[in-house]
């Protein structure tokens, strides 16, 4: 597989956060893209409008990644309109109730893994048949975007998102060695504490100065290692976990 303008990459939660810097950074480097998003329309439309402003290829498809029928949709939609797969950025998470596990509901729990794990299961299992030199495919890179917390366990207020991105980091484990002799690579990258929409400013504000490096990362900064993962420069690298923290281990 050639990094460059013979790529075609699926980055969900395409259209804000790392996910919109993942998106912009593939498409300076030749990829067309597919901005993957839920709910924020006008922000996908212009992450597309930047990218096509610049000469790229884009296009933006709204989906729910934990809905099976709209998963297919998205990847016949980029099948149809972009051609074949060879890149996928399962990057579309949600926190969850920032409280302790004694005061969660079930559906609190059901919701995250919904997002947070099953849905990367089935974006995953899509590309892996359309990639996968078993199905007649030409090889790709999966890229599973994980967290710190799953190693730490943010207690007090985000078990939950710590235990979905606990499993986030065994299914790449294990994708990647049922894989890697059909040329998909899957790895993972696992940000520290990020200036997007997810952690609420206090907290960047709170823990952003005490970090290693003094700071919280930009999008930009966690873009380039998701970038890196799905070009042929990390050719043999698979089952990875790429800890982008600014020192935090």
């Amino acid at each position: 597989m050639a990094d460059g303008p013979n790529d075609i990459t699926i980055v969900t939660g395409g259209s804000r956060g790392i996910g919109a810097a993942t998106a912009l950074l593939c498409a300076t480097h030749g990829h067309a893209v597919c901005v993957a998003y839920r709910n924020q329309a006008e922000k996908a439309e212009n992450v597309v409008s930047e990218i096509t402003a610049n000469g790229g290829r884009a296009i933006a498809v709204q989906v729910d990644t934990a809905n099976k029928s709209d998963v297919i949709r998205l990847f016949e939609t980029v099948d149809d309109r972009l051609g074949t797969l060879t890149g996928l950025v399962n990057n579309a998470g949600v926190h969850g109730p920032r409280i302790r596990v004694d005061e969660l509901e079930l559906e609190d729990v059901e919701q995250v893994l919904a997002v947070n794990v099953s849905a990367l299961f089935q974006c995953s299992r899509e590309a892996v048949r359309r990639m996968s030199t078993r199905h007649g495919g030409r090889g790709g890179a999966i890229v599973n975007i994980s967290s710190g917390s799953a190693r730490l366990g943010s207690p007090g207020t985000g078990v939950l998102y710590a235990a979905s991105k606990g499993a986030v980091n065994s299914l790449t484990i294990g994708l990647s060695q049922e894989v890697a002799g059909e040329g998909i690579r899957v790895n993972a990258v696992a940000p520290g504490l990020t200036v997007t929409d997810m952690p609420p400013v206090e907290r960047l504000e709170r823990d952003g100065p005490g970090l290693p490096m003094g700071r919280a990362a930009q999008p930009e900064e966690i873009a380039e290692a998701i970038y890196w993962l799905l070009t042929e420069k990390a050719s043999y690298v698979a089952g990875a976990n790429l800890r982008v923290g600014g020192g935090r281990i």
